[in-house]
């Protein structure tokens, strides 16, 4: 076996929100056939130790806790002229750690995970695994921002879209998790070799036979998600206070579970008679099998959801507005919204319609087990490192 770093700016475990679940597989991937070298940052205690059936499969890790803060990072970027996101995930300890691999270690290959690790890649073939353009992602909020964030969001966008497209340039394969992002990337001058990686989900772990189904004390809509990123923030609101009561004045009974881990104060302050917020759960497959219909209101989305691929693996109805259902290949598995009225008619068509959605389990199965997805990945690496 050869030696390969891996490097992400979040530790891949556990694996419980989107951008961690996509690292973790890969990394699972990757361990079958490279000695693997895993570089990342923590943000919490529980991601500073590497889980013991992980940590066996690894030849090495260095997890170093990230202590900048955004306000702090956004100081120095703002008078160095570089990007917040760069500055806010530059790190002496990191550089050690990646320097100290390469030296004890004949690294064949590199794997780069988010665009924020490209400032530690080395002269060994490097995939850089982009997942989103995160540079389109700030310009839809600046878009959507009032002043000042507008022109941060602005700035962000600019400085971290020209570095996304040198980055691509200098690396063997860049790598994003659907045609739309890979297609969006080039558009914006992105150049190199492009390719699509997709997400999977492991649908023996989301099996819905597994679990008691919706319960009798009325319908349940569910939203599942990282609840202080502002995407997330925005939908839940958006749903709670125009769509939700839109649904009650045909359906009364039905109640809208907001399910995930450090809501903030404009989250909790949706709560109410209506309006569940559960903070972090112990397992959001629980809530995903009792849901009557799961919902993803979302206006700004990048890439695939992996909350829409987890609902579909649960056989849940599902509705989706256009932003988030459009990097996931669903055969007609999600009612697709629009505006609030037409989602709420959406939702509420989905309470009266069947209980369950087999057809969207069925497309999981064929379309997005993690070892299909992940295949590109063989035949990439024994090329660029060959």
């Amino acid at each position: 076996m050869r030696d390969l770093l891996f490097m992400a700016h979040r530790a891949p475990f556990p694996p419980d929100r989107g951008d961690k679940i996509r690292s973790y597989h890969v990394l699972r991937h990757l361990m079958r056939d490279w000695r693997v070298h895993l570089c990342a940052f923590a943000e919490q205690d529980s991601e500073e130790q590497v889980p013991p059936d992980l940590a066996r499969g690894l030849a090495s890790h260095r997890i170093v806790r990230r202590t900048r803060s955004m306000p702090v990072a956004a100081a120095e970027a703002l008078a160095t002229g570089k990007p917040i996101s760069l500055t806010a995930f530059a790190h002496p300890a990191m550089r050690g750690a990646v320097a100290d691999v390469r030296a004890r270690h004949a690294v064949a290959a590199t794997y780069v995970f988010s665009g924020q690790m490209a400032q530690y890649r080395g002269h060994e073939p490097t995939i850089m695994d982009m997942v989103d353009v995160d540079s389109a992602k700030f310009a839809s909020l600046g878009r959507m921002a009032a002043w000042p964030m507008r022109a941060v969001y602005a700035r962000e966008a600019r400085l971290l879209g020209a570095y996304e497209r040198r980055v691509a340039r200098s690396v063997a394969a860049t790598l994003f998790v659907s045609e739309v992002e890979a297609a969006l990337f080039r558009e914006g001058g992105g150049g190199g070799r492009i390719i699509a990686v997709e997400n999977g989900i492991d649908a023996g772990r989301y099996d819905p036979a597994a679990f008691d189904g919706p319960g009798d004390d009325g319908p349940l809509i569910v939203f599942a998600g990282q609840m202080d990123y502002r995407p997330n923030i925005d939908a839940v609101t958006r749903f709670a206070e125009h769509i939700l009561p839109l649904v009650r004045q045909v359906r009364p009974d039905a109640r809208f579970a907001i399910v995930g881990r450090a809501p903030t104060a404009a989250v909790r302050r949706l709560a109410g008679e209506a309006v569940i917020v559960t903070g972090e759960v112990p397992d959001t497959r629980s809530w995903l099998a009792r849901a009557a219909v799961c919902v993803a209101p979302l206006d700004l989305a990048r890439g695939i959801q992996n909350k829409l691929l987890e609902a579909m693996a649960m056989a849940r109805p599902i509705v989706a507005s256009v932003a988030a259902a459009e990097g996931i290949d669903h055969g007609g598995t999600i009612a697709v919204a629009g505006d609030d009225r037409d989602f709420a008619d959406r939702v509420i068509a989905a309470l009266n319609g069947p209980a369950v959605n087999p057809q969207a389990r069925a497309r999981v199965l064929a379309r997005y087990d993690w070892a299909a997805r992940l295949a590109p990945l063989d035949l990439l690496l024994k090329d660029i490192a060959s």
